[in-house]
């Protein structure tokens, strides 16, 4: 996927991630169902981690590459690092604690979770769109707490499938 794309994907899933927030009830948006996440505490958990995945896009690339190295290899497609995910998430893996979203109630607000999450989401697009170059993507690295070392393109890749999952989520609770 070109840079194009990218932001074309992520704005899609965000767009549509917002929209079946937005359709909860205030009720609904905070209830926990068999101790799972509420829809407000898996938009917060995206809110934590777009929030850090925005810094590998507003660093200066100097920090980048300090931080992670240089890649000895392509970025991986898509479906690649997707399939490297659900791979993850199969045997057992879990958001690591500084990603685990605090438990939230109704007094939290609804709205202004969602107007934080439109936020960062947008701040995402903004920062990928106006700080890096199409072969910045594919020349810096970033340390993902479940993938490891991966390349911009492939955290961009990754915040897309992320949102798409936990939109697929919150659609189940919704929809039971």
């Amino acid at each position: 996927m070109i840079k194009e794309d990218i932001l074309q994907s992520a704005n899609q899933v965000f767009s549509e991630f917002t929209h079946q927030c937005k359709q909860c009830t205030d009720a609904s948006f905070f209830e926990k169902k068999d101790s799972k996440w509420s829809v407000a505490e898996n938009v917060q958990h995206l809110i934590l981690s777009t929030r850090m995945t925005n810094l590998a896009y507003r660093l200066p690339l100097i920090m980048v590459r300090l931080i992670a190295g240089k890649p000895n290899r392509t970025s991986k497609t898509f479906e690649e690092l997707q399939n490297k995910y659900l791979k993850k998430l199969e045997e057992g893996a879990k958001a690591s604690t500084a990603f685990v979203p605090k438990p939230l109630t109704v007094s939290a607000g609804k709205e202004e979770l969602i107007e934080k999450w439109k936020h960062i989401s947008s701040g995402f697009c903004t920062a990928v769109q106006n700080n890096r170059t199409e072969k910045d993507l594919d020349n810096y690295l970033v340390k993902h707490p479940l993938l490891g070392k991966i390349t911009l393109r492939e955290l961009c890749y990754f915040t897309i499938f992320h949102t798409r999952h936990h939109l697929e989520t919150i659609h189940k609770i919704f929809v039971q």
